[in-house]
C-alpha cells in the first residue's frame, strides 16, 4: 500500500531551521506532484509548498516565501521542505502530500501521518 513517512521535525528557536524529509512507498513517485501542508493546534490544515512531478515547478504559500524551499529526488522517493529563519508562528504538524492529478492546488491523494515543529521564541 502507500505510504508517506514524515521526518525532520523538532524543537528549535526563532531563526534556526530544520529540513524536513517524506519519502514514499507503494506508488510511482516520479509521476505525483508532491506538496506540504500544515496544521496548527485549533486551526485548519494549509498548504505550504508544492513541487511538481518532474521538480521544474514549485509553488508556495506567501507566508513562507523566501525561507522555506520544497525540493524533490526522484530517485529517492523523496521530497523535502528546507525551512529558514523559523519563526514561532510555523509551529505546526507538518504533513506530506502526494497527487496524481493536480498541482495547483495540490489536494493530496495520499497523505503522511506528520511530524511535529515546535518553534520556540
Amino acid at each position: 500500500q502507500v505510504q508517506l513517512v514524515e521526518s525532520g521535525g523538532g524543537l528549535v528557536q526563532a531563526g534556526g531551521s530544520l529540513r524536513l524529509s517524506c519519502v514514499a512507498s507503494g506508488l510511482t513517485f516520479s509521476s505525483y506532484n508532491m506538496g506540504w501542508f500544515r496544521q496548527a493546534p485549533g486551526k485548519e490544515r494549509d498548504f505550504v509548498a508544492a513541487i511538481s512531478w518532474s521538480g521544474r515547478s514549485v509553488h508556495y504559500a506567501d507566508s513562507v516565501k523566501g525561507r522555506f524551499t520544497i525540493s524533490r529526488d526522484n530517485a529517492k522517493n523523496t521530497v523535502y521542505l528546507q525551512m529558514n529563519s523559523l519563526k514561532p508562528e510555523d509551529t505546526a504538524v507538518y504533513y506530506c502530500a502526494a497527487d496524481s492529478h493536480t498541482f495547483i492546488p495540490l489536494r493530496g491523494d495520499f497523505w503522511g501521518q506528520g511530524t511535529q515543529v515546535t518553534i520556540s521564541a
